[in-house]
């Protein structure tokens, strides 16, 4: 089965506001977001991918979620306090 993407996601206005929301979060300490695993040594040699690429790849593979539902959830499931 084919994965079906985003297209222009990450160059789209959606893309960068999905980015700035998630980067903000990074900045905020009230936020877990860690790095976590991931498989890819290619392009992650470290076996770590960062918060904000794990989520836009998410977004950016699935096209039928809706983005800013998406980032409202990862912020109460994020949430430290």
């Amino acid at each position: 089965m084919a994965v079906k993407f985003r297209k222009g996601f990450f160059e789209s206005q959606l893309g960068k506001d999905i980015r700035d929301a998630l980067q903000s979060m990074m900045l905020d300490d009230n936020y877990n977001t860690t790095a976590s695993y991931s498989a890819d040594t290619a392009q992650y040699p470290d076996n770590l991918i960062p918060f904000v690429d794990r989520h836009m790849n998410y977004l950016s593979t699935h096209p039928h979620v809706e983005a800013s539902q998406y980032v409202a959830n990862i912020k109460l499931m994020s949430r430290l306090t």
